[in-house]
């Protein structure tokens, strides 16, 4: 059952997403060729419980050990931190950041680029955060969540991209995974109706390629079956009474996408 957050709740959803953001701020000063994604982890996990006094939301759910994942070039999602993996000049990144504070949630993505990156994966970084921001524009009250992924199929695919299907956003609150999904892909006025309150994750995986995936054996690691680029872009989004917040918006975006509440 999708649950309609009350306004102490979304109170607290502020806080957690405002965190949340501050999260991916801080990281961006780490990002450069060298340092291995347990390092990116490490910076966080400590920046998370030291500085904002919260905790590291992804850390055990499902039995998953670390505070981010890091999904580097091809990697869709799920990259597992490891020493072993170092960032180089003109890799693409992508840190996905939970953060729980007093029992509630928020939960974001930003790309990285590594050094200087070719045009082509720029483009595709910015076309995958337009297709974030086309998704989130179309969040009101009378809107479906069918009009949320045809937002973000329609320009993603005008763009000669496919979209990532077997994963989705999500419900959040109390819990990091609560109904509805949202896919990211759809036909407008079809699916679940948005109403005041709801809160959840839009989060486009957009491939370069084809969206055919691999599923390591990992049980977590998610990759382009034919190697090329992936990324994604993520934030949460209450529902509002005339339109949208973005709890989880950085300073860095504030002229990007026009707040409408």
């Amino acid at each position: 059952m999708i649950k309609i957050k009350t306004p102490a709740e979304i109170e607290k959803m502020r806080v957690s997403g405002k965190l949340t953001a501050q999260v991916l701020e801080a990281v961006g000063s780490l990002i450069r060729p060298g340092i291995s994604t347990m390092e990116i982890n490490d910076f966080c996990e400590s920046y998370i419980r030291d500085e904002l006094n919260a905790i590291p939301g992804s850390k055990g759910q499902y039995d998953y050990p670390y505070a981010i994942n890091c999904s580097l070039n091809h990697v869709i999602c799920h990259g597992i931190p490891s020493t072993k993996v170092f960032l180089g000049e003109g890799d693409i990144l992508n840190i996905d950041v939970t953060v729980q504070k007093d029992g509630y949630y928020g939960d974001s993505s930003k790309m990285f680029a590594v050094g200087k990156i070719a045009p082509h994966a720029s483009r595709l970084i910015e076309v995958t955060r337009d297709c974030l921001y086309q998704a989130i524009k179309s969040v009101r009250p009378g809107k479906t969540l069918g009009d949320v992924g045809h937002a973000i199929q329609t320009l993603a695919e005008q763009n000669r991209y496919s979209v990532v299907r077997e994963f989705c956003g999500h419900g959040i609150g109390r819990a990091m995974h609560e109904p509805p999904e949202v896919a990211h892909f759809g036909t407008p006025a079809t699916g679940t109706p948005l109403v005041e309150g709801m809160t959840f994750t839009i989060e486009p995986m957009i491939n370069q390629g084809r969206s055919d995936i691999r599923q390591h054996t990992d049980g977590w690691t998610v990759t382009t079956r034919d190697r090329r680029l992936s990324a994604q872009c993520e934030h949460t989004v209450l529902v509002t009474e005339n339109g949208y917040e973005i709890l989880t918006l950085r300073q860095e975006e504030q002229n990007l996408i026009q707040y409408r509440g």
